[in-house]
């Protein structure tokens, strides 16, 4: 059997730094490592106007913002196809046939559907099309054959629920449709990066994102501002550094070759974190270390963004033929759950037979 990826962001906004730590770097790494016989990464627009329906200029919009972000950090369509869900019809239809699998409790019971719900206020009133996103997914990773979905933890139930319609379908219709694996990030932190707010989850929604494409004076502005240790008033005060979303960021992202560039003082950020423990060490040397490191980082994916910018008619181009790739195996896939189904009516003599047989013996 190939190994396949299916992944993919819905485009309501610029990518930004929680999806490079959480997705965009492991699909780079997963492309790369020659693992794979197929990676498809999804511009999830129709999912995207379950709850833009009323500003589908939104999402229009960031289809090339969030294929810009795609490529500029690495993405490289000769290895990866990167398609519009929209533009594969294929999909619809086969979430059509996925519906009957599926009970509507089974999908208000979904947590992540539920917590969604939520975030949304829609409670009271939810668009049929968000509360069937986990059968639209199903859509989206069996067409494509996925057997492997990089995913947030947040996302489990989502995959969960997908290998219960596939389970399902195959249990009703024979051997058809092939069982995806979640894969998540091995390292925790990398799951869920906080907003510079200090919240939970770096969120768009929330105004409390560093994207990829911003622009220095931007980056250390955010990086200035961002939430410490509120008891941590002067300089000589003991600090915590759990919580501290400095050091969670530094956590990931500061490596000990960054001691050596920007803060020799110190020898790792085992060393740091025991100083600012002790008192003695101000915000503003462990945020300038991180702006250093940030900078860094980002510098060559903006650079490459702002030159992909200039030649957009490449970037159209590069969504125009993933997507007719794309769409070649969706119909495939459609083709052969429709086979399984026994409602491929023209696609062979089958049923043509059988209406002469049956009609021959009245």
């Amino acid at each position: 059997m190939k190994k396949i990826i299916l992944t993919g962001d819905r485009p309501t906004g610029r990518l930004h730094l929680g999806h490079y730590v959480g997705s965009l770097k492991n699909r780079v790494a997963l492309q790369n490592s020659g693992e794979f016989d197929k990676i498809y990464i999804m511009i999830a627009d129709a999912q995207a106007l379950t709850d833009n329906f009323d500003n589908p200029s939104k999402v229009r919009n960031n289809v090339i913002e969030v294929a810009l972000d795609y490529l500029a950090v690495g993405i490289d369509p000769e290895k990866t196809t990167i398609l519009i869900q929209s533009e594969v019809s294929e999909l619809t239809e086969l979430t059509f046939y996925y519906m009957n699998l599926v009970t509507l409790s089974r999908l208000q019971r979904n947590p992540t559907v539920k917590n969604e719900i939520g975030l949304r206020g829609f409670e009271k009133s939810i668009p049929v099309g968000f509360l069937n996103y986990p059968i639209s997914q199903a859509a989206d990773i069996t067409a494509f054959d996925a057997t492997c979905v990089p995913v947030g933890v947040d996302q489990l139930p989502m995959i969960e629920q997908t290998r219960e319609i596939v389970h399902s379908f195959n249990n009703v219709y024979g051997n058809t449709l092939v069982m995806p694996e979640a894969k998540i990030p091995e390292n925790e932190l990398e799951q869920r990066l906080p907003g510079t707010d200090g919240k939970a989850k770096m969120s768009k929604s929330l105004g409390n994102c560093i994207y990829l494409a911003d622009d220095a004076e931007t980056i250390r502005k955010k990086v200035m501002s961002m939430y410490t240790d509120p008891n941590h008033i002067k300089i000589d005060d003991p600090g915590q550094v759990e919580g501290n979303v400095v050091f969670t960021y530094l956590d990931v992202f500061a490596k000990d070759e960054d001691f050596v560039k920007y803060l020799p003082e110190y020898k790792n950020l085992d060393e740091l974190k025991d100083h600012y423990r002790r008192g003695g060490l101000g915000d503003m040397v462990i945020k300038k270390f991180l702006n250093n490191i940030l900078q860094e980082l980002l510098k060559p994916i903006r650079e490459r963004r702002e030159e992909l910018s200039q030649n957009i008619e490449y970037v159209y181009r590069v969504l125009e033929k993933g997507t007719n790739d794309a769409r070649k195996h969706a119909k495939e896939t459609l083709r052969r759950v429709k086979q399984a189904m026994k409602i491929d009516y023209f696609e062979n003599d089958e049923f043509l037979k059988e209406i002469i047989d049956k009609y021959q013996e009245k």
